[in-house]
């Protein structure tokens, strides 16, 4: 184990059977310099942000950190629905750093050049897009959903191209892990019992150590990942959250959100709302996310068969029922999810009516989401289009209601309501306006949306530009991948 500068790197995954990954190093870019760099983050790593800022080098592959491994891991994925044979095609593993309290964390570079498994692309990055991932993680952590998150973004000094030239750069991503339902799918492909039982039992030992000794370790794993799944996308859901390429090797099991390309925040509610250019049958729209966990899900417990039982056939039966269960357990964590953003407690059987009945009237008039279930808080009536409307006021009214019947009173509601329902999000109009100025060398807007996300369940002022929804020509009508 080595520190440096806080580092401490201790890499399990490098010690685990080299088919699920490939040593290689980053490739050296032409000029690195830090554009962002988060010290916060780097103080709860245990690390000195300070020193580290000064040190480009190292967040660009330029240099090594002492005690790394780096390593491009291997993994498949149902993209689209079509299964293929992936891996780190741009990022490469550093190691995995032990913090002050002994949590273990990936580092990561993502665009650092060719790896084994880059299929013919060039492994780079462009700044936009590593920027985005940066804004898009950190907002997400504050918003109190599990993600990766964000270290720094570093230009290389050299162009990429995709549709045109573009500034080159990097990122330090830090995950829980980067193991992934995609994983699994590679791992079974192996075909190689010893392999999938090695990749079960690490990853239990990783984020789910009070299964490490179940009975039966495959089938612990399956209903572990599922709760966290299950919690993961009601975030999501709660704060009008679209993934956008929610395909398997985007699934982590340890629950955190991953790879920020073509995601957005959802404006004025729709159920089908996509964002994504390359989504072009709405696969992965903002309603589909539940249903779509489910299927990733299935497709995790299918490598996972011959570990639950030896009787293939039992095996099935075994994890259909748990698949089965997911439905039920999606709508009890959905319900309570929107009893918080109403500010409902106690339990009452026309909840759900009530909850729904809302959300189709902000569907037929295309209300923001955001903004709507903020407005609520403390009772008044919304005023304004789409709101006056008898439907709206006669909702309102049976809400009120509602929350009169409630134990713990409409103050506790309030507050309640404030803790779920956030008054900023990142705003697709604003985050585009500060990825375009930030290319053009303006770091200034960026760096104020990023102060302006870090608290967004904070009161705002109502006129405050980040809380406002896009005037007519800011809509952002789709998001790209950036690969």
């Amino acid at each position: 184990m080595s520190q440096t500068f806080g580092f401490q790197f201790d890499n399990s995954y490098s010690q685990l059977p080299e088919p699920l990954f490939s040593l290689c190093d980053p490739q050296p870019v032409a000029d690195p310099s830090l554009v962002l760099f988060n010290h916060l983050l780097a103080e709860e790593l245990g690390l000195d942000g300070k020193a580290l800022a000064e040190k480009p080098d190292w967040f660009s592959g330029n240099g090594a950190i002492p005690g790394s491994t780096p390593l491009a891991q291997a993994y498949a994925g149902h993209q689209f629905g079509r299964l293929t044979m992936l891996g780190d095609g741009r990022a490469i593993l550093l190691g995995e750093h032990l913090n002050k309290d002994g949590q273990r964390l990936d580092i990561q570079l993502k665009g650092a050049g060719r790896t084994p498994f880059s299929r013919g692309g060039d492994g780079r990055a462009a700044l936009g897009p590593m920027l985005r991932e940066y804004v898009i993680s950190e907002a997400m952590h504050a918003l109190g959903i599990p993600t990766t998150r964000s270290l720094a973004v570093t230009a290389t000094g050299e162009p990429v191209y995709r549709e045109q030239g573009l500034p080159g750069a990097i990122l330090t991503r830090v995950a829980a892990s980067h193991v992934r339902v995609g994983t699994f799918q590679y791992a079974a492909a192996q075909q190689d019992p010893a392999l999938m039982d090695t990749l079960i039992k690490y990853t239990l030992r990783r984020h789910y150590p009070e299964q490490a000794d179940s009975d039966n370790p495959a089938l612990a794993l399956l209903d572990a990942v599922m709760a966290r799944q299950i919690e993961l996308v009601t975030h999501w859901m709660r704060v009008g959250f679209i993934h956008g390429v929610l395909n398997t090797d985007n699934v982590t099991l340890s629950g955190e959100s991953i790879d920020y390309g073509p995601c957005a925040f959802m404006d004025g509610y729709d159920i089908d709302t996509v964002f994504s250019s390359i989504d072009h049958q709405g696969r992965y729209a903002f309603g589909n996310q539940a249903s779509i966990t489910q299927w990733n899900l299935g497709r995790f417990a299918e490598t996972l068969l011959t570990h639950i039982d030896e009787d293939v056939d039992r095996a099935v039966e075994i994890a259909t029922e748990r698949l089965k269960a997911y439905s039920e357990l999606w709508d009890e964590s959905w319900l309570a999810m929107m009893r918080n953003k109403l500010g409902l407690t106690g339990c009452e059987p026309e909840d759900e009516t009530l909850a729904k009945d809302l959300l189709s009237l902000m569907q037929l008039h295309k209300a923001d989401y955001t903004n709507t279930f903020r407005g609520l808080i403390g009772g008044a009536s919304l005023h304004g289009q789409p709101y006056d409307n008898d439907a709206f006021a006669a909702w309102h009214s049976r809400w009120l209601e509602r929350l009169d019947r409630s134990p713990q009173g409409r103050e506790h509601a309030w507050e309640l309501m404030r803790s779920s329902n956030p008054a900023v999000i990142p705003r697709n109009h604003q985050v585009d306006k500060a990825l375009r100025a930030a290319e053009e060398g303006d770091l200034s807007v960026i760096e104020s949306l990023l102060a302006a996300l870090a608290n967004p369940y904070d009161e705002r002022d109502s006129a405050d530009p980040y809380g406002q929804p896009p005037g007519d020509d800011e809509v952002v009508c789709a998001t790209f991948c950036g690969t």
